[in-house]
This record gives C-alpha cells, sequence and structure tokens, in this order.
C-alpha cells in the first residue's frame, strides 16, 4: 500500500531525512517512534505530497506520490490524515466539518454526505455532538471528529501525526481507542506516536528514526523483546521506565 524508497531531503543545507526505507502492506499498522527531531513527522507528511522529497520515491497504492505528473489534490482525497492539532473549521458545525469534503471533492450529495458523517459520528462516539461548533467539544471530542472527518473519504490508508500529543492525559485514550478500534477493523495505518501502549497492542511493526534516519524497522515483538541497536534499547529504556 505505502513504499518508501531511499527518501532524502533537505530543508536549505539541512539534511532532514537520509536514505529512508520502509513499506506498509494493506491492512498493516505500523508505529513511527523516536526522539524529538529525528524526522518522524517529516516522513509521514511526505507520504501524501504535503513535504516534497529531493531524492527518493513513495508510492502509494500504485501512484508515485512525487511523481510532478502525480494529481496530488486526487490522490489526498484518498489518504486520511489526522495532524496533531485537529485542523477542524471553526466556522462551520461537526457534522458540517464532516461533510464539505464529500460534496466538494467527492461529489456526494448534501444528503448523502450527511448520513455517512453522522454515521461516523456515531462510530467514533460524538453523534450528539453534530450540531455543536469546534470550540464548544473538548481536545479529545474533536480529535475524535477529526478522525470521523478523514473516514468520510472513504480513505485506503489512514496517516496519524502524533494524534494524542496535544491532549489532556485524560483525552488520550479516547483517542486511542478508536485508532485501536480501526486497527482492528484492518485499516492500513502509519502512526507517528510516543504511545507505546498503543504500538504495543496492535502495531504489527514498529520503525524507530534517529537523526533523520531508520535505524530499526522491526516486528513489534522483536522491537520491544530486542531492539539492535543501542540507540533504541536507549530510547526504550527512558520511555519504559517512567
Amino acid at each position: 500500500m505505502i513504499q518508501i524508497q531511499n527518501v532524502s531531503k533537505w530543508y536549505g543545507n539541512f539534511q532532514v531525512l537520509t536514505d529512508c526505507s520502509t513499506h506498509i502492506a494493506k491492512g498493516e499498522v505500523v508505529v513511527v517512534c523516536g526522539p524529538s527531531g529525528s524526522g518522524k513527522s517529516t516522513l509521514i507528511k511526505c507520504v501524501n505530497g504535503l513535504e516534497p522529497v529531493q531524492q527518493g520515491k513513495i508510492i502509494v497504492n500504485g501512484t508515485q506520490v512525487n511523481d510532478p505528473a502525480t494529481d496530488l489534490p486526487k490522490l489526498r482525497s484518498h489518504v486520511g490524515m489526522v495532524f496533531q492539532h485537529f485542523e477542524l473549521f471553526p466556522h462551520m458545525s461537526i457534522i458540517q466539518n464532516l461533510a464539505i469534503g464529500q460534496t466538494k471533492v467527492l461529489g456526494r450529495s448534501a444528503d448523502e454526505a450527511h448520513e455517512r458523517g453522522m454515521k461516523l459520528l456515531d462510530r467514533v462516539g460524538i453523534k450528539m455532538h453534530a450540531n455543536k461548533f469546534p470550540g464548544e467539544l473538548s481536545g479529545g471530542q474533536q480529535q475524535r471528529v477529526a478522525i470521523a472527518r478523514a473516514l468520510s473519504m472513504d480513505p485506503i490508508c489512514m496517516l496519524f501525526d502524533e494524534p494524542t500529543s496535544a491532549l489532556d492525559p485524560e483525552m488520550i485514550s479516547e483517542v486511542l481507542d478508536v485508532m485501536v478500534d480501526l486497527a482492528n477493523e484492518g485499516m492500513t495505518m502509519m502512526v507517528v506516536t510516543h504511545e507505546m501502549g498503543f504500538a504495543r497492542k496492535v502495531a504489527h511493526r514498529v520503525v524507530f528514526m534517529d537523526h533523520g534516519q531508520i535505524v530499526e524497522d522491526a516486528p513489534k515483538e522483536d522491537f520491544f523483546g530486542k531492539p539492535h541497536s543501542d540507540r533504541a534499547q536507549q530510547f526504550l529504556s527512558k520511555i519504559l521506565n517512567h
């Protein structure tokens, strides 16, 4: 579903990604972790062309993302993306937030979009808030709206960029519960997160990054059991001891 082949990226003279390669099969859940500044968020933004790459290839469902001929808006309409800071339209109600992409991009009728939106709000447990505005909801509720909005576009895969890092601790579990359900239903997912409990529960593989490089790419049992690199061992010992 997603192939990342020898990808390198620079900001000016600073190299932020160095020769990164990994892949995500259909139905697979891959967690990308690592210290701050390791290139995790940059890598996931390259997958749907939000960040350009200077070297290498990224292919999503057979389409090369960094080919100049690729219709990026069309590609992005099939790749769900959930950001750290929700990115909801504040002047629109929750149901309007879910309907607008469906009508403008997918060409659904207003009734179809509303019906699909309500089903998804029900699925993430916030149907009762459909007519409220984002500012009236908690952070955890807004992030669940953002997930429902991404799902309303019938994505072939979902990208999550630190979806819980802006949330209060009490709200994190309600968002992770929705993500666990998605994973259990077979959604292809690439998740940048520090939530190691989530990784242990649902990830098939863990990709560990440091200084813009993929240091480790292993099944979760191997990663948590005995990571190969000293750097990953050091990272895990700090995270899992607290």
